[in-house]
């Protein structure tokens, strides 16, 4: 094991159903199942080796980890450790290819690739089930990240959380979609989403979205299975306003959009109001993540590029899920 790289690379998801709202905080475990897609575009690497170092390194883009992130890759590679014979110093070097922390899911790739390279180094061999349960311990949305393409993660009923886990939605996987992802500011958001997931249970409602969260489910797997795209974006954007309506209603409100969000969606709503189908879903961060077919993406594109405030304007196919690169 000593002395061994490994690599691994991973994409962020956009959930189009989403997790806000844990049953065990502790074990990561969503109070409700989610759908997801990833992306191609949206993605990390990392590099994990043991005991090449006299203490243990986090690295990210070529400089130390923050203090809270360290601690962070820390407790997960503790998770795999603690099945060694021997505490082995760790290594881990981590390459961005997008935002950090700016509602980007860019922790659903980073522990997705970490859950991979580290279980590998260590002389693991997981199956993508077990890697999805690994993965959730790190960041509830990686456990989607291990799988390509549309992908459901289960609530789970164990109190152990082993069925817990992701799965891919093999019957999207042919489809053709797009996602247009505006992204309006590249700051990390004030309240990340573990804390904002905590402060949503003082909303009065948190319980009408964690009892709504099967129908919207069962609305989004079949509009996938019939590759429908008016039926899924609806719904889409649908459950995301009902998330975000969820925070404003905490004490205090919780919001994670800037003035480029709101002009973003009016934007796409008249977009569809003339013809083109267009759907928004906003995770916890100001970015605007736009469902659409491949030959409508680039009306999407300068519509969200006028829009004042709108950085970077970026089209996302459907991804590939977590696998080793060396």
């Amino acid at each position: 094991m000593q002395g061994n790289e490994t690599t691994a690379r991973a994409n962020a998801n956009v959930a189009l159903v989403k997790y806000w709202g844990k049953r065990d905080a502790k074990l990561n475990l969503p109070a409700t199942g989610s759908v997801s897609l990833t992306l191609d575009e949206l993605g990390v690497e990392t590099s994990v080796a043991f005991g090449v170092t006299a203490t243990d390194v986090f690295e990210l883009d070529g400089a130390p980890a923050a203090d809270e992130v360290a601690r962070r890759l820390l407790d997960f590679v503790d998770l795999v450790r603690a099945d060694l014979d021997e505490r082995v110093p760790v290594r881990v070097r981590t390459r961005a290819f997008m935002p950090m922390g700016a509602g980007l899911a860019s922790s659903a790739a980073v522990f997705a690739a970490l859950a991979l390279a580290t279980t590998r180094a260590a002389g693991l061999q997981l199956e993508p089930r077990e890697l999805s349960a690994l993965a959730r311990r790190g960041s509830g949305s990686a456990a989607r990240s291990i799988f390509g393409g549309f992908a459901e993660w289960h609530r789970g009923e164990r109190s152990d959380g082993m069925d817990s886990v992701a799965e891919p939605l093999e019957f999207g996987g042919d489809w053709e979609v797009c996602m247009v992802v505006a992204i309006v500011s590249t700051v990390p958001k004030a309240v990340s989403s573990r804390a904002g997931m905590q402060h949503a249970a003082t909303s009065p409602f948190y319980t009408p979205w964690v009892e709504g969260a099967a129908a919207d489910l069962a609305e989004a797997r079949e509009a996938i299975r019939a590759h429908d795209l008016e039926a899924l974006g609806r719904v889409a954007e649908h459950n995301a306003l009902k998330m975000h309506a969820v925070g404003l209603g905490a004490r205090p409100a919780l919001l994670y959009w800037k003035g480029a969000t709101v002009e973003c969606l009016r934007r796409v709503w008249s977009l569809r109001d003339g013809g083109v189908s267009a759907y928004v879903t906003i995770d916890a961060g100001p970015q605007v993540k736009v469902l659409c077919t491949p030959a409508t993406s680039e009306q999407v594109v300068v519509a969200l590029r006028e829009v004042p405030g709108v950085q970077r304007v970026l089209v996302c196919r459907p991804g590939p899920g977590a696998r080793l690169v060396a």
